[in-house]
């Protein structure tokens, strides 16, 4: 355990003391330019008898509605069916995306089929959220797992009422991006005034002029004229190598016990004792025999025991301007196992004596 422990902690330890140069391209986006969520409600058939039940009625309803537009009229409560399920199928419209190309779909069961492994999505329009049909899709449908059950019983591996369709929509309808007016905005992924600041600097030095204005922490304005090659101008934008900057952050979970710490974090004076108390609880089973020829009978009971065991191991004290380092390095030789030391990054974070934002998950 303390091993496990050591590597894990040395692993965090071992952040470089300086940030590396990081592309543009990695610290902002040209606003506007973004994948757009796609949505539509269709029917997967040619399932093996584990799609939806009779009382799904809405699959019943779209059964019907689906043949009626086939000629076929059908009263919804008479369908029977056991091959299909409603499904919601989901994409994602890239930026300038044309119109025939090809797109992945995921679709999701919503009434209560067992399974959609071997079934085929029937043709389903994909709407943004303004209402406009952009793609549809059509397809077999791929299950990473299966649901299997005979006399009662059952096995299932993974989500058999997801899946994917790969390639299964195609693009109808594209979504404009105007960058052949106006100035260029890039917006940053994570906002930081430093990093805002040191992007403007770089593009105004890059392009021999003081044409780029850091709008704010997440927005940096770059004013070119209106004709040009404004593709070759972005391209050229993002491949700038910049210093990312950012607020100091630890970030733990207390679920695993995982602890994730930047290099800036730093820690002012504070003294960090950790003891531990282990309490062990056993049962011991027993049987009184009765003596022979009597008209007793056999008895069974249990015998508990409690041992408390209580660890001290004292206290560590970590000068000023100490950083995840020596935080490290001192819990380590306190023997702190990892869920042990959320707490006490909470503790030193609630003491004051943490400089950074503690995130818990």
């Amino acid at each position: 355990m303390r091993n496990a422990l050591a590597l894990v902690l040395l692993l965090l330890a071992a952040a470089p003391s300086g940030a590396a140069p990081v592309r543009v391209k990695e610290l902002a986006a040209v606003e506007g330019v973004r994948e757009n969520e796609l949505f539509g409600y269709g029917l997967v058939v040619g399932l093996a008898g584990t799609g939806d039940t009779e009382r799904v009625f809405f699959t019943s309803q779209s059964i019907s509605s689906m043949l009626g537009r086939l000629g076929i009229r059908i009263d919804p409560r008479e369908v029977r069916v056991r091959n299909v399920a409603a499904v919601m199928v989901t994409a994602r419209l890239p930026p300038f995306a044309r119109p025939g190309g090809k797109i992945d779909v995921s679709v999701s069961s919503m009434g209560n089929a067992r399974s959609l492994a071997g079934g085929v999505l029937v043709v389903t329009p994909l709407m943004g959220s303004d209402g406009t049909v952009y793609a549809l899709s059509q397809g077999p449908v791929q299950v990473g797992g299966f649901d299997a059950a005979a006399a009662g019983s059952s096995v299932r591996k993974n989500h058999p009422t997801s899946g994917r369709v790969p390639n299964g929509a195609t693009i109808e309808k594209t979504v404009q991006v105007d960058l052949d007016s106006g100035p260029l905005i890039f917006t940053l992924t994570n906002p930081d005034f430093t990093t805002a600041s040191r992007i403007a600097a770089a593009f105004n030095g890059a392009l021999g002029a003081e044409v780029a204005t850091a709008l704010d922490p997440a927005a940096v304005e770059v004013r070119v004229p209106d004709r040009g090659d404004r593709v070759g101008l972005i391209a050229r934008l993002e491949a700038l190598e910049v210093d990312a900057d950012g607020r100091a952050k630890v970030v733990i979970s207390e679920r695993t016990g995982t602890v994730v710490a930047g290099a800036n974090v730093r820690i002012r004076p504070v003294a960090v004792a950790h003891g531990g108390l282990r309490i062990t609880v056993s049962e011991t089973p027993l049987v009184s025999q009765p003596e022979a020829f009597s008209n007793g009978r056999t008895v069974r009971t249990r015998v508990a025991g409690v041992d408390a065991q209580e660890a001290g191991r004292g206290a560590v004290a970590l000068p000023a301007t100490s950083n995840v380092d020596d935080l490290v390095r001192a819990l380590t030789s306190l023997g702190v196992p990892p869920r042990d030391l959320v707490s006490i990054l909470q503790a030193i974070k609630a003491a004051g004596a943490l400089d950074a934002d503690l995130e818990v998950l």
